[in-house]
């Protein structure tokens, strides 16, 4: 009979990368093992690897995918909408897409902050945190302290990616810094392409004195525009950054 270790590292294998068991995958998505079941059973889940002793083995594609199902669900979709919406997505994404895809789905969430206790912080993140943990999440933008020792104002949509990141070797100062490119470069190229269609949409409509119905019908534009522009940025990050990584972990030639 093959060793833990062993039915371990074959289900590793069989799923590509890391493997949970159903109790473990539910604390890391935060949420019951029932519900990790229960979209097994609709579907919405693919089954887990099943190892030598009966054992189901998940990966890091069932985490992205449960992910990507509950923030479906916090934007308000029913179980049948979700159904039809992983329905059009191509079956062999894998767990970076997936959880690139989530992320342009809580893009369209509004900007909300809640006040949580630690003890529910804890239960949400799947995991105990440390005090080393938290201050990872602070500088991560993903909670700030809250008005008591054990009181803190989250960021629910970055929650699972922050503690995702808790995982990777990446130093505090790191975190900090890179945070501190991003939010500039973000703001540059929002700045930007707000001046563009300002100069080059708007203000033409505006001062050619067309009707009110056309002005109202930029404005509208404007607000559709928005989440095509996310997706355009996202996917224009995403290809740059893997072009990047490539070049830098590239072996030199002997």
């Amino acid at each position: 009979m093959a060793s833990e270790r062993e039915e371990y590292v074959r289900g590793e294998e069989q799923v590509g990368g890391p493997t949970y068991t159903v109790d473990e995958l539910a604390a890391r998505a935060g949420v019951t093992v029932r519900t990790v079941r229960f979209y097994g059973t609709r579907g919405l889940l693919a089954p887990p690897v099943i190892g030598a002793r009966r054992v189901g083995h998940y990966g890091p594609a069932h985490l992205s995918r449960l992910a990507l199902i509950e923030e479906l669900q916090r934007q308000g979709m029913t179980l049948a909408a979700i159904e039809r919406y992983l329905e059009q997505l191509p079956p062999d994404l894998s767990a970076r897409d997936l959880a690139v895809h989530r992320a342009l789905v809580a893009s369209w969430a509004p900007e909300s902050a809640e006040e949580i206790t630690r003890r529910e912080l804890e239960r949400r993140a799947g995991r105990a945190l440390a005090d080393r943990d938290v201050d990872r999440l602070a500088a991560m933008g993903v909670l700030d302290k809250g008005p008591g020792p054990d009181v803190f104002r989250l960021d629910g949509s970055l929650l699972r990616l922050g503690v995702e990141l808790l995982d990777v070797p990446i130093e505090h100062e790191t975190i900090l810094a890179s945070r501190t490119v991003l939010l500039e470069h973000a703001r540059a190229a929002a700045q930007e392409l707000a001046r563009l269609f300002q100069d080059h949409v708007w203000n033409p409509y505006r001062e050619s004195g067309e009707d009110p119905d056309h002005l109202s019908a930029m404005k509208s534009l404007s607000a559709h525009m928005q989440p095509m522009v996310i997706q355009a940025l996202v996917t224009a990050f995403q290809r740059s950054l893997s072009e990047e990584l490539r070049t830098a972990f590239r072996t030199p030639p002997a």
